[in-house]
């Protein structure tokens, strides 16, 4: 059985993964200035960033419509017996929805997986249904597999400001003053596929990050050692090592990725998670 692995923008997996899995991406539409762009096609986050700071809107992101998937789809399918398809979480956005209305023109051909995460813990569930084709099994299998698993996806980022969710609308304008206030860098997690805050740390970002790390990987400390994401919006080269020379004994594999525009233009710069399956036995 020949299988297809395929995704929207939001996983951001970046060129060299998505080339390495051969994983098939559909863009998320971004809005802004009246302009309409494709997420990772014709528009990246270092272009974005200043056209949101010089207009001080956010952009709006459109969702795919079912018709557009099946486009997607008809095209994914050639060559292949069944597609998994991975989206971002349904409490975020509409995608998984319109791609499960989609999916039923396809006689079981197409599964649509609701990743219930965001940015690489989508990624993180996609790679192992990429190792789980590797070993024979059916896209019926596969798919379960992948749903009896996600919810074991640590997916988590530390923001340095709240002025980019607050302008989404995501958290009031008192939550941001008292963040601002008090210099508390929220830790946002991936909670039964909604965002919520996870923890408060405060102080100089750097040392902020260094004790998200630390909480991040204590509290969840039953990983599966195969592999960790570390994912950013934009960072200081020494952050990120920091943060990769925390974690690199512990992982045999660590995969440096960039945010893509969806999850930049909620949180803005200076935001970075570590992500990895948290159902290890230590």
């Amino acid at each position: 059985m020949k299988i297809k692995i395929t995704s929207d923008s939001t996983c951001d997996l970046g060129e060299e993964l998505i080339k390495k899995y051969n994983i098939g991406i559909l863009p998320v539409r971004v809005l802004h200035g009246g302009k309409e762009y494709l997420d990772g096609v014709n528009i990246t986050l270092e272009e974005l960033f200043p056209m949101v700071e010089q207009s001080g809107e956010l952009p709006q992101t459109a969702a795919t419509n079912p018709t557009e998937f099946v486009d997607f789809f008809s095209k994914e399918l050639e060559g292949y017996d069944a597609i998994i398809h991975f989206d971002i979480s349904s409490k975020i956005s509409s995608l998984y929805q319109n791609a499960q209305i989609a999916s039923q023109e396809f006689d079981n051909k197409v599964f649509v997986v609701d990743s219930l995460s965001l940015s690489t813990g989508i990624g993180m569930q996609i790679i192992y249904a990429s190792e789980l084709i590797e070993k024979g099994l059916s896209a019926e299998e596969i798919y379960q597999k992948v749903l009896e698993r996600r919810s074991a996806v640590q997916a988590s980022f530390v923001i340095e400001t709240l002025k980019f969710l607050y302008k989404g609308g995501r958290c009031s304008r008192l939550a941001m003053f008292g963040a601002n206030l008090l210099k508390i860098k929220p830790v946002i997690a991936l909670k039964d596929g909604k965002m919520d805050v996870e923890h408060k740390p405060r102080g100089r970002f750097d040392k902020v990050v260094e004790e998200y790390v630390d909480y991040i990987l204590s509290k969840f400390n039953t990983p599966d050692k195969t592999r960790c994401f570390l994912t950013y919006t934009t960072l200081d080269d020494e952050i990120v090592q920091m943060i990769y020379n925390k974690i690199k004994p512990l992982f045999k594999e660590v995969l440096i990725t960039r945010a893509g525009c969806t999850v930049g233009t909620h949180c803005g710069r200076n935001t970075v998670g570590i992500l990895y399956y948290n159902d290890g036995v230590n």
